[in-house]
This record gives structure tokens, C-alpha cells and sequence, in this order.
């Protein structure tokens, strides 16, 4: 397949029966999960890692058949209890991106909204072929800080993260998919070669290595719309109100960052 492809970048976060009130809207239950993984199979799609697919498109080469990414924000404990298992079943790459200070161990800085991984955890996923990327230190709104701040958050991620693992992660997702070009070329100064954003659309090579849009899958979907999701077809109907939302929360962070100085 070419680079013209459109690809469904998956955005998961917690999957977990009972989540905390915080993470709920933006959780699956594992059941849901291991359910549109079965859609997945059964479509024929797959999945590859967030690095993956970018070399690809970075170099021109071939991507398989249906290629498709299952992603997973912030580093919650449930990825590896019950999304790995489900994963591992189907032989299915996925890339998880940790914000480093939320994760339980030494480098902890608090404000998790749930139970996260722990490195070990972190670990044992990356030993299954899972791609662990960066997600800042701390999950601010990167377009919202100073250069200094800013460059911490990205740089001091990659460093916990390569220090952990032995390898720096090379994928960078934006906490709450906020972005602008300072906050780009900050991601790629620190030594990521890619970033995905949210968007609510399929990923396209033409989007640039730096902005790849994703679709998010939140508690309400359904198996129906999911599949609708990973096939294409009614995606901006779907999400036409979370569209809105960021077209209004983009005008607001603008305003703000220009007001702080910030050059957006």
C-alpha cells in the first residue's frame, strides 16, 4: 500500500471494569475492548506500531494490508492486566505512551487520575513487542508553557524513559492532543521522530510526521460504531461535536498563550 493509505490510529486510554470517575468517558471495559479487537481480527486489519507506520511513510516503503494502530494514552495499570492479554491472543502491535511523572515508581510525581503502570509493568509490555512512547513528564498542556517548561516535559520524558527501558522512545502523543508549531519542534528537538495528535480523523501521510490524527475510543462506543470508526465511514458526523469543542478550545489557548508570551 502507498502513502495516499488512510489509516485508524485507535486512542484508548484506561480499560478497566470499574474505573475512577475521572478516566470513565475516556475507559472501555475489558470486555469492549477484547470485543473490538474481535473486529479488528475479523476485518482484516493490521495493526502496527506508531514507529511503524511512520518509517514507512517517512521512507516510502510498503505497509501491509488494512493497516491500522491501537494506541493507548497516559500508562494506566489496566493496559497491561487486561488489554496485553487480549493483544497477545491476536499476535496485535500497539504503542503506549507514558507520562513518566504519573507512573508509579521513583520518578512519581503525583496527579495520576488512576491506577498506572509500574516500570516493571512498562517493561514487560515493551518485552511483548509493545512500542512505548512519550508522553510528557507530567501531562500539561504543552502549548500552554514557557520554553523551559516546555523543553523539561518533553526532554525529561524521553530521558526516564530510554533510562528505563535502555532504548529512548522515538513516538511522542500530545497530552490532551494539544499542539502548535512551538510545541511541534520542541517534540522534535528532544529526539522524537514522530507525534500523534487527536483530531478525530484517519491518519494520512500528507498530515506531516509531526501531527497525525487519531479517533478516539471512549465507554459509549458501541460495536457498531466501532467498526464504523476503523473502517471510515461516518467519522465526522461522529465526533462533528468534539470538532466544535476544539475549534472553540483552540481560539481560547491561543489567546492565552499570546497573552503569556508564547509564540503559538
Amino acid at each position: 500500500m502507498t502513502g495516499t493509505t488512510a489509516v485508524p490510529i485507535l486512542m484508548y486510554h484506561a480499560v478497566d471494569p470499574d474505573p475512577a470517575p475521572a478516566t470513565l468517558g475516556l475507559s472501555v471495559t475489558p470486555e469492549a475492548f477484547a470485543a473490538q479487537m474481535e473486529v479488528v481480527a475479523e476485518r482484516g486489519f493490521t495493526p502496527l506500531t506508531t514507529a511503524a507506520l511512520a518509517a514507512a511513510w517517512r521512507s516510502g516503503g510498503p505497509l501491509p494490508d488494512r493497516p491500522l494502530l491501537v494506541t493507548f494514552d497516559d500508562g494506566y495499570e489496566g493496559v497491561h492486566r487486561y488489554a496485553l492479554p487480549v493483544l497477545a491472543k491476536h499476535s496485535f502491535a500497539s504503542t503506549v505512551f507514558v507520562s513518566t511523572g504519573w507512573l508509579r515508581g521513583r520518578h512519581e510525581t503525583g496527579g495520576a487520575l488512576d491506577t498506572m503502570l509500574d516500570w516493571a509493568q512498562v517493561r514487560e509490555l515493551a518485552e511483548a513487542g509493545t512500542e512505548i512512547g512519550g508522553h510528557s513528564h507530567t501531562h500539561p498542556q504543552l502549548d500552554q508553557l514557557g520554553e523551559r517548561r516546555l523543553r523539561f516535559e518533553t526532554l525529561r520524558c524521553r530521558e526516564i524513559v530510554g533510562e528505563e527501558l535502555g532504548t529512548a522512545p522515538v513516538s511522542f502523543a500530545y497530552p490532551y492532543g494539544y499542539s502548535s508549531r512551538r510545541v511541534r519542534d520542541t517534540v522534535r528537538e528532544a529526539g522524537f521522530a514522530q507525534a500523534l495528535a487527536v483530531g478525530n480523523a484517519l491518519a494520512r501521510r500528507r498530515q506531516g510526521p509531526y501531527a497525525l490524527e487519531r479517533v478516539t475510543v471512549r465507554r459509549s462506543t458501541g460495536v457498531e460504531e466501532f467498526t464504523r470508526l476503523v473502517e471510515g465511514r461516518a467519522i465526522a458526523r461522529n465526533f462533528a461535536a468534539d470538532r466544535a469543542m476544539t475549534k472553540g478550545y483552540a481560539l481560547a489557548r491561543r489567546a492565552r498563550g499570546a497573552l503569556r508570551g508564547h509564540w503559538i
